[in-house]
């Protein structure tokens, strides 16, 4: 393409060098324009969001999993409470709903897809918290908490995971290494799933 370009203006009476400087600028304004502005516009948002508040606080020291922040997008009309209330009331959302209740409260207790059973520990205004059961693929006694924050419509999901004491696949680091991964991934679908519905909330 550039080749072409440079025939054209050799024609035009343009030199090499002016030939040679459109093209570089004409590549850095398209790189520019290519490169995806989301992962900027989402660490400026969890920059500027208050730190969650949470009902159980989660340990910060070896017991602590992860800590992962997603965007939601930009919703002026919608509040956390009301992204919340969107997930609690239409649990299918989940992406690994399973056997549980559309509607799920705090007390309950059912299957997660694969048969991993979990409680809910906690509704609150802007929060969700689940903890796994024995016969979870990742151990008993993990809690998850998923909390829904926004400032000036920008919304953000961020998800918390620790334990009460390590598992039979947290105390292994591959296994661990691959259950952090896919809890990103997981909860990234989660996210992106609420990006969209939240529109409805």
């Amino acid at each position: 393409m550039f080749a072409v370009r440079e025939v054209l203006m050799r024609k035009s009476g343009r030199t090499r060098r002016r030939t040679l400087l459109g093209s570089a600028l004409w590549a850095v304004s398209a790189s520019a324009r290519a490169a995806p502005a989301g992962p900027l516009v989402a660490a400026l948002l969890f920059a500027a969001l208050p730190s969650p508040s949470y009902a159980v606080t989660p340990s910060t020291g070896p017991n602590q999993l992860y800590r992962y922040g997603y965007s939601l997008g930009f919703h002026p009309f919608t509040s956390p409470h009301d992204v919340r209330g969107q997930l609690t009331g239409n649990f299918w959302l989940f992406p690994v709903s399973g056997g549980c209740p559309a509607v799920i409260r705090p007390a309950d207790e059912c299957d997660l897809l694969g048969g991993n059973p979990v409680r809910v520990e906690a509704i609150e205004d802007d929060s969700l918290q689940i903890a796994t059961l024995p016969g979870h693929d990742l151990g008993d006694g993990l809690h998850i908490r998923f909390t829904f924050a926004s400032r000036l419509g920008l919304h953000c999901l961020v998800v918390s995971a620790w334990q009460d004491t390590p598992t039979r696949c947290t105390e292994k680091t591959l296994c661990s290494a691959a259950s952090r991964a896919g809890a990103w991934a997981l909860w990234r679908v989660l996210s992106e799933t609420l990006t969209v519905s939240a529109y409805a909330a």
